[in-house]
């Protein structure tokens, strides 16, 4: 089952679509969040005690990155020439897209996770 979900993700097609879908979530992520806290704050005056929904978003958000992640770790893989990829080649774009993905999947992971750290120290709206 592995193997065959390995051979589906070679077959995809990188394009500049896929390298924004980290970015993307991220943004999603961080629009959702303060548009949560803002409601939160203005109905209660603080954080809910177990915040499923924003919980339930932030681990929806980190599921996208990751896949997307790990479908560029695996296109960037791809067998062919070393790094730098400045060839005008097919593969060396899928390669150099696919890496890219990988950097902005990494870096957009962070991103949510710091997104939400404060709900985890602050406990209230001041």
């Amino acid at each position: 089952m592995i193997r065959d979900l390995h051979r589906r993700v070679r077959t995809l097609r990188v394009t500049l679509w896929t390298l924004i879908v980290p970015p993307t979530t991220w943004a999603a992520h961080f629009l959702f969040s303060y548009l949560w806290a803002a409601l939160s704050c203005a109905k209660r005056g603080y954080f809910a005690e177990a915040p499923v929904l924003f919980w339930a978003g932030t681990v929806l958000a980190l599921l996208v990155i990751l896949a997307s992640g790990w479908i560029a770790l695996i296109q960037s893989r791809l067998p062919g020439d070393n790094p730098p990829h400045e060839q005008g080649t097919e593969s060396d774009r899928l390669r150099f897209l696919a890496y890219s993905t990988l950097l902005l999947a990494g870096l957009s992971f962070v991103g949510v996770i710091f997104t939400a750290a404060p709900v985890v120290f602050i406990g209230d709206c001041r």
